[in-house]
């Protein structure tokens, strides 16, 4: 019988609720197994040793969380999952996981597949952070929002999603004061604006040529 990564839930688990602001996990726990969301939202991100808050990406509903190594020894995680909403997710013990990974090769090629693309996903942002500085963080952090929640407005491309400046920082490894004199500078310029707390971009081509964006599949350029 073929399984995919959409009948994870058929393998053992164990239903958890963790309700918002709590952790999945943290940064340098023992890691156990790996969590399919049913409900609710995850941010997934890393304190700075400056004490710097850093978001690396969102996770909802269907979506898998986790740094899983298989068939390997013991090992931790390097990041913090933490729920931004009232979350109910499946957890399967590595030691389940692996069992059906050997059971199944559909589900062992979809596995690996969503492992490296959740790895070239980070490396991309990473890229970003390096290569083009501040405005590679931001801009490119723009972008990945308007793919994951953009809405296609007349004007532009609204992303349907209320976030402070703080949060906004956050994505980008930046403080909030940095941040807020990009946007206003990008305001000034008429490539956003805002609309009852919601960031709209106007000109997206724009944002892509200040990074000299390398048009990655959308899979990849994306927040979640």
């Amino acid at each position: 019988m073929k399984k995919t990564l959409l009948d994870l839930e058929t393998i053992r688990h164990t239903k958890r609720k963790y309700e918002k602001g709590s952790y999945l996990f943290r940064e340098g726990d023992p890691i156990r197994g790996i969590y399919l969301l049913k409900a609710g939202k995850v941010q997934i991100g890393k304190v700075t040793p400056e004490g710097r808050e850093l978001t690396l990406k969102l996770c909802g509903k269907d979506q898998m969380v986790g740094e899983i190594t298989v068939f390997s020894g013991p090992s931790q995680y390097r990041l913090d999952a933490k729920a931004l909403e009232d979350t109910i997710c499946l957890k399967i013990a590595i030691e389940d996981l692996e069992e059906a990974l050997q059971r199944y090769p559909n589900l062992a090629i979809s596995f690996m597949r969503w492992t490296g693309i959740d790895q070239q996903k980070t490396q991309t942002k990473f890229r970003d952070l390096l290569l083009h500085g501040k405005k590679g963080a931001l801009y490119s952090t723009l972008i990945r929002l308007s793919n994951s929640y953009g809405e296609t407005h007349a004007d532009g491309v609204l992303i349907d999603m209320v976030l402070t400046n703080q949060e906004l920082a956050n994505f980008c490894g930046m403080t909030r004061e940095v941040v807020n004199r990009m946007l206003s500078d990008l305001k000034k310029d008429g490539i956003i604006s805002m609309k009852e707390g919601k960031i709209i971009i106007h000109q997206i081509p724009r944002l892509k040529d200040e990074i000299n964006c390398e048009e990655c599949p959308i899979y990849l350029c994306k927040i979640d």
